[in-house]
């Protein structure tokens, strides 16, 4: 992981890049066919240069208010304490990690990075929490055991959308993710949007094209949303989310036809008819431990994607970067940089700052419930 100093540096570079970008990523005259593009191509499209230092970067980010190392004067240890506590969560339970990074998206894809995934509902007003796409989500009192540890320090100070962003990034490089600089400077929304999450977060059923346009809504390219589903390499998921897809895909009485045999045999032989049996996400064989990285392509090429709106990322466009980020070495290189700097753009969704918003005492409750 790096230190304050180099994670300075590499804020820098990010942001200028972030900042400056002006092309278009999706350039139709610089690449062949979708069905047929492999590394190989992506060089073509790119000059021959080393993925490893593109010249690719985002459409401009502003992220209004956030900065890097906020908390250097008023809470100088608030980062290191949230990523030692991840530390000490992951080593009692793995599965934390991918759990942080979900809540992560959650969060930012309503209304922005608030927290506002974490408040409770109060009386018969509904917390998006609630709403069906989040009654999976986990890692809410690991998020309250680090703000905890932080209030100790630092009272009244530091938010829970940073330390929610914080501990998304620091459970990444856990499980072999990039390590991206984080800036800082969120606060607490005072409320939560349960009627805004239908429609907005795209289930583990979604199509293709409802899954794109999720994410195109929020100002992300094709290629940074097939860069985000890379998250779908670590964790686990209940067998009820993909059940039709092993017994009766659409009404048929089959299974999907996208999803290889041998596949089908795994998630039956793992699920057992029972719904909430968890299965890993990792896209690799029951029991071999991978982690995070660009084996999900690979193995989605294969036809082992358990998840629809996996699986459906090879049958139209976005197929080309799949392929890609499928292309051995290289294309690990290229996905780890994709996927950096689609988070960084993804932590600058809609922040409140300045006197917009609060800093929470506890994440669930906003500050005047907080008695």
């Amino acid at each position: 992981m790096l230190g304050p100093l180099a994670r300075g540096a590499l804020c820098f570079v990010l942001a200028f890049s972030i900042v400056l970008y002006t092309a278009d990523l999706r350039s139709e005259a610089a690449i062949r066919s979708a069905a047929a593009l492999s590394l190989d191509d992506y060089e073509d499209a790119t000059g021959g240069d080393d993925p490893s230092s593109s010249s690719f970067t985002f459409p401009e980010t502003r992220p209004r208010g956030l900065v890097f190392g906020f908390y250097d004067e008023t809470c100088p240890d608030a980062e290191e304490l949230v990523s030692s506590s991840v530390r000490g969560l992951y080593h009692a339970d793995p599965n934390i990690a991918a759990a942080l990074v979900r809540l992560f998206f959650h969060d930012c894809f309503i209304h922005g990075c608030d927290a506002s995934v974490l408040l409770d509902s109060v009386g018969s007003r509904k917390s998006e929490r609630d709403a069906g796409p989040n009654q999976s989500l986990r890692g809410f009192g690991a998020v309250e055991a680090i703000k905890r540890r932080v209030e100790a320090a630092c009272p009244g100070t530091v938010s829970c959308a940073d330390i929610l962003a914080l501990a998304a990034r620091d459970s990444l490089v856990l499980v072999g993710g990039p390590d991206y600089p984080v800036l800082t400077g969120r606060r607490d929304s005072a409320r939560s949007s349960y009627y805004d999450v239908a429609g907005n977060i795209p289930g583990p059923n979604a199509s293709y094209a409802v899954t794109l346009d999720a994410f195109a809504r929020r100002g992300f390219t094709e290629r940074e949303t097939v860069a985000l589903l890379g998250a779908h390499s670590i964790g686990k998921v209940r067998c009820r989310f993909f059940a039709d897809r092993m017994y009766n895909f659409a009404g048929t009485g089959a299974p999907d036809g996208s999803v290889d045999p041998d596949m089908v045999g795994e998630m039956r032989a793992v699920c057992g008819g029972d719904g909430e049996a968890p299965m890993e996400m990792g896209y690799y064989r029951q029991g071999r431990e991978v982690g995070f990285g660009a084996h999900y392509y690979a193995k989605l090429l294969e036809g082992r994607g358990i998840l629809r709106a996996d699986q459906q990322l090879t049958a139209g466009s976005t197929v080309r970067w799949v392929r890609v980020y499928a292309s051995g070495a290289r294309g690990e290189e290229v996905f780890r940089e994709d996927f950096a700097h689609a988070m960084v753009k993804l932590s600058a969704l809609s922040p409140l700052t300045g006197a917009d918003g609060q800093v929470r005492i506890t994440c669930s409750k906003p500050v005047d419930m907080d008695n």
